[in-house]
């Protein structure tokens, strides 16, 4: 699938919790056209034509499901764009969007016993995913899921309807469980099952060697990590 450019609109943001956003967009033109667990380059510049060389721009995880007409991230402000665009965005501001990029989970992997780990904001491209309908595809899936606090569990309404199933969702609390635990999830689902695994950098990077440690092939492995 090629990336194409949507100018776009915000039509919903939110500021639930100090630093970070949701943002809904819609787009001014043809319908958006990506895969679960895809990203994009989102550019604020309003002076750009849509035709010249793309101009500064900062990628984001797809937080909505194909399926849905309008697309939604949430960011951290964590550098000066992101600053950029606290400052810039509002309901009704014009946008750039540059997409699909990336293949997560259309890599060939199994679909039995697949584990999903994330910590924070790294969820988004899982709700991708668990939120639309190839995810019945999957049997028996395991999902961990790690947040400073309640407070930054923004996603429980998109999880509401997965969370059934106490054995499906699995919700830890910095504040009150501790970090994620990697070697409790691995010896709660084994060596052979597929891993993928999204959130800071550090924590993939950490989570990834602990298992190829513990003996997970790395082929077995798949992570977000395209920041």
């Amino acid at each position: 699938m090629l990336a194409k450019k949507y100018l776009s609109k915000v039509v919903e943001l939110t500021n639930p919790i100090d630093g970070i956003y949701t943002v809904s967009f819609q787009s001014q033109g043809r319908q958006y056209k990506y895969k679960p667990g895809q990203f994009l380059h989102l550019s604020i510049d309003s002076q750009y034509d849509g035709i010249g060389q793309w101009p500064e721009s900062r990628c984001f995880s797809m937080q909505s499901s194909p399926g849905e007409l309008n697309l939604k991230i949430t960011y951290s402000v964590k550098g000066a764009y992101t600053g950029l665009m606290e400052k810039s965005l509002g309901v009704g501001s014009d946008v750039w969007l540059k997409m699909p990029y990336g293949d997560l989970f259309q890599q060939q992997h199994d679909k039995t016993n697949t584990v999903f780990i994330a910590g924070g904001t790294g969820i988004t491209p899982f709700l991708s995913l668990l939120t639309y309908e190839s995810f019945q595809e999957y049997i028996n899936p395991k999902i961990y899921l790690g947040f400073r606090s309640q407070t930054f569990n923004l996603y429980k309404k998109e999880l509401a309807g997965l969370c059934n199933s106490s054995k499906l969702v699995n919700f830890f609390y910095e504040d009150i469980d501790g970090l994620l635990d990697i070697k409790y999830i691995f010896y709660e689902n084994g060596k052979n099952s597929n891993y993928f695994i999204s959130g800071p950098p550090d924590m993939i990077k950490n989570f990834r060697h602990s298992l190829i440690t513990l003996g997970v092939a790395s082929e077995n492995i798949f992570t977000d990590n395209w920041e």
